[in-house]
């Protein structure tokens, strides 16, 4: 059919026990990383097709119902360029070569553009830095591989040559990228160290959160107490096995430790009377999610040289660290 050989991916679902009498639209979406709104899209525009048991003709209603076994292909089509402008944004450059460079991405920047970020975006600085980086993978996303959320700091790499990003694509398929973050939590767990092995899917009631989910995506997170203040809070080192959505913040949330500052995820927060006076401050001063990209390492994606970026720390998250060490020593 013609939509399918307009697809840039296909995506094949096979409807299991988890999913089997939900509606197809929300079947769908939480079987792959689409949106609810963008299966809905592609159903009304032909690209959903049931493949098992066989149809020849596109699937027609979002809303029906889907049974065990069944099979869909969902025919993503290529994204429309957007017409970027490249913007002088001053950029904190760990490390570059001619086919690399590794950012230290500031809280409160979109890595690429999107719906309500059509500036500002680390992308757009790029381009700027990178006179050559509209030809990699693209004009939407260029160089980009991997991403951070835009309230989380820290580290990242981006290719600037072809062969840079297809081997950085593979080496983050293959999970060989080192990466280690610090977090900020609400509470101190019993234990010192855990590995969360939760699979996580999309929220089924909030489109815009992720959840442990039964039916999810394999996600791991390894999760090590560095430090503790009182039995308040405490400063985790988290290690990322997979890259799911939000998978540190969700794995956090799960286990009662919500990440300080994470309004999505955490509830609203307010210290009171017990909590030491010298860390209230910091504590209501934190607006966006303590979480911190520090720690990149990865072999060179041409070369193969052993590379190791250590991220430091933004003024808010040094400020947090500073008043629970003195209001906890």
């Amino acid at each position: 059919m013609k939509q399918q050989e307009q697809a840039a991916r296909c995506i094949s679902i096979t409807i299991d026990d988890a999913l089997s009498g939900q509606r197809l639209d929300h079947a769908l979406a939480s079987a792959c990383d689409l949106s609810r709104s963008r299966i809905q899209q592609l159903i009304a525009e032909g690209r959903v097709q049931r493949t098992s048991p066989p149809s020849t003709a596109p699937v027609q209603k979002h809303s029906a119902r889907v049974a065990l076994r069944q099979s869909y292909d969902i025919h993503v089509p290529e994204s429309a360029p957007l017409d970027l402008r490249a913007e002088d944004i001053p950029l904190d450059i760990l490390f570059e070569d001619e086919h690399i460079i590794v950012i230290n991405k500031p809280p409160g920047m979109v890595v690429h553009p999107s719906h309500g970020h059509d500036s500002g975006t680390l992308v757009h600085a790029l381009l700027h830095h990178c006179p050559n980086l509209p030809g990699i993978n693209g004009v939407e996303r260029p160089g980009i591989v991997h991403r951070i959320d835009k309230d989380t700091s820290g580290s990242l790499v981006v290719a600037k040559t072809e062969i840079a990003h297809q081997n950085l694509v593979a080496m983050f398929s293959s999970h060989d990228i080192r990466r280690e973050y610090l977090a900020w939590c609400r509470g101190a767990p019993l234990w010192q160290e855990q590995r969360f092995d939760l699979p996580i899917a999309r929220h089924p009631q909030h489109r815009q959160k992720m959840s442990v989910q039964d039916h999810g995506r394999h996600a791991i997170t390894d999760a090590c107490v560095e430090a503790r203040y009182g039995r308040d809070f405490c400063r985790m080192r988290l290690t990322l096995h997979t890259g799911r959505t939000h998978q540190i913040r969700v794995h956090l949330s799960h286990h009662q430790l919500p990440i300080l500052g994470d309004a999505v995820y955490g509830r609203s927060y307010h210290p009171g009377p017990n909590i030491p006076a010298a860390a209230r401050p910091a504590l209501l001063a934190q607006k966006r999610q303590a979480l911190h990209a520090q720690i990149l390492g990865m072999h060179h994606p041409v070369s193969g040289t052993p590379l190791l970026f250590t991220a430091p720390l933004p003024d808010d998250l040094m400020r947090l660290s500073s008043a629970l060490e003195e209001a906890y020593a």
